[in-house]
């Protein structure tokens, strides 16, 4: 797989990086709650939740409903699952094969 992505820079190489030496869910809460806020990963954890509902056909008005989560950012997902770089997708696709 080729993909260049537009924000590409050195920090965010070393980011990745240390994102993928990671070895377990354990090391991965260690990791984040130390690099993020409480806020900035509710943020991100919410939008992977919206991203598998509306894969699972679950409404906007629905997901609103049910999660309490803000329509501009379940819209924000809806654009990113069908007009951006396919990284959901492929995040999605592998989750369900583990």
């Amino acid at each position: 797989m080729s993909y260049t992505s537009k924000l590409k820079n050195e920090d965010l190489d070393r980011l990745f990086q240390a994102v993928l030496c990671l070895k377990d869910q354990e090391e991965c809460y260690m990791f984040f709650e130390d690099i993020c806020t409480i806020s900035e990963l509710t943020a991100i954890a919410q939008r992977l939740k919206v991203a598998i509902m509306l894969k699972d056909k679950h409404t906007c008005h629905d997901i609103s409903e049910t999660t309490g989560i803000s329509t501009a950012t379940i819209s924000r997902v809806n654009r990113c699952l069908h007009y951006g770089t396919g990284g959901y997708d492929l995040a999605l696709k592998r989750m369900k094969e583990h």
